[in-house]
């Protein structure tokens, strides 16, 4: 049998638990929101690292055949395509993780 003065600590002990809870949840939104802004600026970093790759490539090559802006204009659009298959890569691969936090099934059609 339980005694009645421990069964009172023991429901104390409860709602103090609960009330922790209820305090830590703010911070797990602040946590989400800095998440999602450190995944739009991994994005970000991969979309204009693939143009200023491509410009580099561009301009060298055009630098050495002395066709300036050909290659230049090439390699800054194909630097474009690839940091946007990088970032659609990084959003996959995070809804991924998402999905397998809340325990839902990993399926790429959305639904």
């Amino acid at each position: 049998m339980v005694d009645p003065a421990d069964k009172e600590r023991l429901e104390r002990l409860e709602k103090r638990i609960s009330e922790m809870k209820g305090a830590k949840a703010p911070a797990s939104k602040m946590e989400e929101h800095h998440a999602q802004a450190h995944l739009v600026w991994r994005m970000v970093i991969e979309l204009v690292t693939g143009i200023v790759i491509g410009f580099g490539i561009g301009y060298g090559l055009d630098s050495v055949f002395g066709t300036k802006p050909v290659f230049m204009v090439l390699f800054i659009l194909l630097g474009f395509a690839a940091g946007v298959r990088v970032m659609l890569s990084s959003a996959r691969e995070t809804r991924k993780d998402d999905r397998a936090g809340d325990g839902r099934e990993n399926d790429d059609n959305g639904g």
